[in-house]
């Protein structure tokens, strides 16, 4: 027996499909469909046994005024950040938020943006890990209204809100570079990510426009799985050789706290014997003996943009918003003037 679907609906009526898919989302009265159509069509689909299929059922009978949100990772200070900056405005906006973490694991990733649409939210926001354009894909093909935030994959047309992080690796290192630094290491995580290799190539571009040499040893890639286990090992040889830099600039806050905590257990002076630039902050700089310069990420602006964005494409805007924020910087005390 042939499916039936919503075109066969419509010609039985002898209305436009549009108008039958308005009836059968619940979205009638919002369309200004007549009583007498929607009864006709309501009638029919059960008259011809419609039976609507997956991507269907997950389409919303009606709004819930809920948001999922899912992180990479709760214990980033970036997480918890822009976690809080959305949920303060989608409580502005009358929207509750349903997050949950992925602790960067793809099918995981998958996993909660499932249940978050089975759980029939009207809109998720999302920090998408690597390698989980398959899952982007997956939903924009479904429907339902999202926003990237933090990372987004240039090779696909999604609505976004990120930070320039090209910008703000070039510009932490034209810092090192304005007080006396000639010799700048970079430490990053070894990722497929584009939001972190974008920092790489700020760092090199700015070396390079800045007249200084680029060696090799000094652009540092970690694996990230353990890193209390993996930033010595990186650091020593670093330290100990005959060209050794004058300045360290971490890709991370958690790199930044472990680079930390390894110099201090070698005895290296920060910044008596190397400066320290972290690009992103951490509650943790606190308890280091001296002010951890770093760069700052406009959490609440990216938080209000990205919810903001989200609930204009839940009330049926077709808009497109890739949207890039500046990040801004707190001098420490932990690069030193040469």
């Amino acid at each position: 027996m042939k499916k039936v679907v919503l075109k066969d609906i419509a010609q039985h009526v002898g209305v436009s499909t549009a108008l039958v898919s308005y009836v059968l989302n619940g979205q009638a009265e919002e369309k200004q469909v007549s009583k007498e159509n929607a009864e006709k069509i309501k009638l029919a689909a059960i008259e011809l046994n419609y039976q609507p299929n997956q991507v269907a059922k997950s389409l919303r009978i009606r709004k819930t005024h809920t948001i999922g949100l899912v992180v990479a990772d709760i214990n980033y200070r970036f997480s918890t950040g822009i976690t809080r900056a959305i949920e303060a405005e989608a409580k502005r906006l009358n929207f509750t938020v349903i997050f949950g973490s992925t602790n960067e694991n793809r099918e995981k990733f998958t996993e909660l943006t499932n249940v978050l649409v089975n759980r029939q939210v009207d809109g998720l926001i999302l920090v998408p890990g690597g390698d989980s354009q398959e899952q982007i894909l997956h939903l924009q093909n479904s429907g339902i209204p999202f926003v990237l935030i933090d990372r987004y994959f240039p090779e696909i047309d999604t609505n976004y809100v990120a930070l320039d992080n090209y910008k703000a690796a070039y510009d932490a290192v034209s810092y090192l570079v304005a007080s006396g630094h000639k010799r700048i290491s970079f430490i990053n995580l070894k990722t497929n990510m584009f939001h972190l290799q974008e920092r790489d190539r700020g760092y090199l571009d700015a070396l390079k426009d800045h007249h200084l040499e680029s060696h090799p040893e000094w652009l540092i890639h970690v694996k990230g799985d353990d890193l209390s286990k993996e930033i010595e090992p990186v650091l020593k040889p670093l330290l100990n050789s005959a060209n050794k830099p004058d300045a360290i600039f971490l890709a991370t806050d958690r790199l930044a706290i472990e680079a930390l905590k390894r110099l201090n257990a070698l005895g290296v002076k920060v910044p008596g014997d190397v400066s320290v630039l972290s690009f992103d902050e951490s509650d943790a700089f606190d308890l280091f003996y001296c002010p951890v310069t770093h760069g700052r990420q406009p959490l609440e602006e990216m938080g209000e943009a990205a919810v903001k964005t989200l609930v204009n494409l839940i009330n049926n805007q077709k808009i497109k918003k890739k949207l890039t924020f500046q990040a801004g910087f707190v001098p420490g005390k932990s690069c030193r003037e040469t």
